[in-house]
């Protein structure tokens, strides 16, 4: 399978790739900022036997050039794609009238504006011949009904933003063999988690939830379509 996975350098993302690097018939594109962080990456799947291909490209999604530049380069890998995770996610944890605009727009660029360009520009190559999928990673946080948090505004509303598009792309292209789905995700121990909740420590492992998204990218596309899916121990 031909995958790509954004926000790949730390957290979900880094152990997404190791775990589809898992099977050698797999190539896997992964793109953060940090090109050091990405090559650590491929050089760690790269030691398994029997890994996958990993293809780092460095990419900053805050920048529409950046993805035209990463939708070239993928182009010269690989003809199609099955599986698209838009990953990469933004936080700003700071009171609500604190935030200066440029907060808000960091976190709206990188959480929804990105996202919509990633799948624009990606979508010519999305696999018509077998169903594939892009799987959008929101947050419980985003998720109507769920607990709210104080300081979270833009980050929790950017996150919702993400589960409507994924709703209303799901309705459009429902006749082009391309499914859109949404995790959103509960408390996962990870950088961004630590950012939002300096101490707390939560019950899931970014390595275990990397598995679960995994296996739902591979088969949730066979039984869902245009749903939004909390991934949480705890009631949202």
């Amino acid at each position: 399978m031909n995958i790509v996975v954004t926000g790949a350098s730390r957290g979900i993302g880094y152990e997404l790739v190791k775990h589809f690097a898992k099977n050698e018939k797999n190539t896997i594109i992964c793109t953060a900022r940090d090109q050091e962080k990405l090559e650590k990456l491929k050089k760690e799947c790269d030691h398994n036997p029997n890994h996958g291909n990993v293809i780092p490209f460095s990419c900053d999604l805050s920048s529409p050039q950046s993805i035209h530049s990463l939708t070239n380069e993928i182009k010269k890998h690989i003809h199609s794609i099955d599986i698209l995770i838009n990953n990469a996610g933004a936080i700003v944890n700071k009171p609500f009238l604190e935030l200066k605009q440029e907060d808000v727009q960091k976190v709206y660029q990188v959480n929804v504006f990105s996202v919509i360009s990633m799948i624009q520009s990606l979508f010519p190559l999305m696999n018509r011949n077998e169903r594939s999928h892009i799987v959008n990673i929101s947050s419980v946080g985003g998720f109507q009904g769920s607990v709210k948090f104080a300081g979270l505004s833009a980050y929790s509303s950017s996150k919702a933003a993400m589960v409507c598009l994924t709703e209303c792309l799901a309705e459009e292209f429902k006749d082009q063999n391309i499914a859109f789905n949404c995790l959103a995700l509960g408390a996962t121990q990870t950088e961004m988690l630590e950012e939002a909740f300096p101490g707390y420590k939560a019950p899931v492992s970014a390595s275990d939830m990397a598995e679960f998204i995994a296996n739902f990218s591979i088969t949730g596309h066979k039984y869902l379509n245009g749903k939004i899916i909390p991934v949480s121990l705890s009631t949202p």
